[in-house]
């Protein structure tokens, strides 16, 4: 039986990825080493030393400024179908209302009624179009009694969360397979460094918990490991021999995400 899981609309399987930039270069040793000029015993840069030293810095500046706007803001124009790394493109400055910074999507709470009693609900740059640019995000986590948000991973962004109410049970393990785990109650928040698979479990027994995540970048991506796994068209063989299950609960797993093959 094939269930299809409703994670309220929030989730995109599109992950962003920024090309590398090298800025490392490697001259040719020189023939003698560089001159310096000396005074009373201190040691005075050259002037190549310190045009040098000038355009180290400058690039450090330019690299360290990703998220910075040559503007004040720039509200998405969500409906150009234009989407770089960088974000979407501006409307003119002269259509934004205040309107455009407000939010109300979060005030609600999301629908529960699925196989992971769970929903989140997003404010990224798609649903908040002000946030583009501004290399943050937010949204809701409701958890029903029962409720999980499977492991999973968000490629483009670090998350914090902030509980609102109830107790939840959230971890995350560390590229040297270490695992951080913790259980929280109203008022704790924990920190999930980008790119590292975590999780959410309602720990309040019979009562919903409710929280509030923000995120380091408009888009923060999404990829959940069951669905990476057995919602696509992997031969069953391949992932029988890279996962260690036997054919019998590959299949099941298949069944029950979505996947084929």
């Amino acid at each position: 039986m094939k269930v299809k899981i409703d994670l309220n609309g929030c989730y995109q399987n599109t992950i962003w990825s920024s090309p590398y930039l090298s800025i490392y270069s490697y001259p040719k040793p020189l023939k003698k080493p560089p001159h310096h000029h000396q005074e009373k015993g201190k040691i005075i840069p050259s002037s190549s030393t310190t045009a040098m030293l000038h355009i180290f810095l400058l690039f450090s500046l330019i690299f360290s400024s990703t998220n910075v706007l040559a503007q004040d803001f720039c509200v998405a124009n969500t409906a150009s179908g234009i989407v770089t790394p960088s974000g979407y493109p501006c409307i003119m400055e002269a259509n934004v209302t205040s309107d455009d910074f407000a939010f109300s999507g979060l005030g609600l709470p999301g629908n529960t009624s699925n196989i992971i009693s769970a929903a989140v609900t997003p404010a990224f740059v798609g649903q908040y179009p002000a946030v583009n640019g501004l290399g943050l995000s937010a949204a809701r986590l409701d958890l029903a009694p029962g409720g999980v948000i499977p492991m999973h991973t968000h490629p483009g962004a670090n998350e914090l969360l902030y509980v609102v109410h109830g107790h939840i049970t959230c971890g995350f393990i560390s590229s040297a397979n270490k695992v951080y785990l913790k259980t929280l109650k109203r008022g704790d928040v924990m920190v999930f460094p980008q790119g590292l698979l975590h999780f959410q479990i309602n720990a309040a027994g019979k009562r919903p918990s409710l929280a509030i995540v923000t995120f380091s970048s408009p888009n923060p991506g999404l990829q959940i490991l069951d669905f990476a796994l057995f919602a696509n068209d992997l031969p069953s063989s391949l992932l029988e021999k890279s996962t260690f299950l036997d054919d019998a609960q590959v299949k099941k797993l298949k069944g029950v995400l979505g996947g084929t093959g």
